[in-house]
């Protein structure tokens, strides 16, 4: 049975993407996004009225894929810097206190939070809803905004 939040609506539709708002977020056209739907690329939720709803998941799962429109534009992106392990997610919060800041990625439904300096996250002008990337190094992480 799905939980119901406080406005009535189900917990799902909270999570619900106006398709011309996905295709902004992955950097793709309107008919493109349709057409991934039709060849089920991207799985979509239809509403009573018939129309299209993607979820916040399947977004997140396909960011990677706009740093390039080939597998070799995606290596390219990623050879900019010394680490090959970059996650790329949304931003979910950022907090800044003093030098530091705490910034929280949700990539793929899991959670990364990175400890940086106060300064990187001004320079990189992260705000909450943005695409970035958790660039994994050893045992630390670091905020890529993409």
């Amino acid at each position: 049975m799905r939980k119901k939040g406080k406005s009535g609506r189900n917990a799902d539709t909270e999570d619900l993407l106006q398709l011309r708002d996905a295709a902004l977020q992955l950097g793709i056209s309107f008919p493109t996004i349709k057409q991934w739907i039709y060849k089920k690329k991207i799985r979509s939720i239809q509403t009573a009225g018939g129309h299209h709803r993607i979820p916040r998941i399947e977004v997140d799962k396909l960011l990677f894929r706009t740093r390039g429109r080939t597998e070799k534009e995606r290596e390219q992106v990623v050879r900019r810097v010394s680490g090959r392990n970059q996650l790329v997610g949304r931003v979910d919060s950022v907090r800044i206190s003093g030098l530091m800041a705490e910034v929280k990625i949700s990539i793929g439904g899991q959670q990364i939070t990175s400890i940086i300096t106060a300064t990187s996250a001004r320079e990189m002008q992260l705000k909450a809803g943005q695409t970035a990337a958790a660039l994994i190094k050893a045992t630390e992480v670091m905020i890529l905004r993409v």
